[in-house]
């Protein structure tokens, strides 16, 4: 996709001398079909050769983000409802296509990337052994804000969520992370991650995130 965020490359333990023919042959590889991307270093793969050979390959650190954790017991769960906010699992393509709507505006992306980002949602499945169950709040019957919760052996983790921008700081971001936290529960998880804006840091504290590391993110120098 033409946005840099969506297009990642990560390593997980830390980079060596072995690695730069690989590094060379990924940036090659972006550079054939005409994307930008972002290289993430999560936690263990942080040091200071990483830093280095990343930097001698042209990437240079633009951002560190924020990575949380909650434990999902009752007390954190106990939402108050509220007859303005209602929020609902998507289960029909037509209310996935709302959802993709929505998380397009709500994270407010070029319309260059329209096409693509209509394809990936579109793959989704929306059965019961679907990996990732998506969700939709509606505010005054409106739909204002998404998540999604993608499970994976023994780990549950919270994504996409946005909200509408004439609709936020009205507790619907907060109303939209607490349905995935309910639902990865709901399936037996005992804990769920997620990364963060720092827009978006604050609201999953209410819902009971702390923060435990960062991970950091480089890209390309223009040329």
């Amino acid at each position: 996709m033409p946005i840099s965020d969506m297009n990642w490359v990560f390593n997980e333990k830390p980079l060596n001398h072995d690695h730069v023919k690989d590094i060379f042959e990924i940036k090659e590889y972006y550079h054939r079909i005409n994307l930008r991307f972002w290289w993430w270093v999560y936690p263990r793969g942080q040091s200071s050769e990483t830093k280095r050979i990343l930097q001698d390959a042209g990437l240079y650190l633009f951002a560190k983000v924020p990575c949380l954790a909650a434990t999902l017991n009752e007390s954190l769960l106990d939402d108050n409802p509220t007859d303005d906010i209602k929020i609902l699992q998507v289960r029909s393509h037509e209310d996935l296509l709302n959802w993709k709507n929505v998380s397009f505006d709500g994270f407010e992306m070029p319309a260059c990337a329209r096409e693509q980002y209509d394809a990936f949602i579109s793959s989704f499945t929306l059965d019961d052994q679907s990996p990732q169950k998506l969700f939709m709040a509606y505010l005054d019957e409106k739909p204002v804000a998404t998540s999604l919760l993608f499970t994976h052996k023994g780990t549950a983790g919270i994504y996409y969520v946005s909200t509408l921008p004439p609709y936020r700081n009205r507790g619907c971001g907060l109303k939209i992370t607490q349905a995935a936290m309910q639902s990865a529960k709901q399936s037996g998880y005992v804990e769920v991650v997620l990364q963060a804006t720092p827009l978006g840091v604050r609201v999953y504290q209410r819902a009971g995130f702390q923060e435990y590391c960062q991970a950091e993110i480089y890209k390309l120098k223009a040329s």
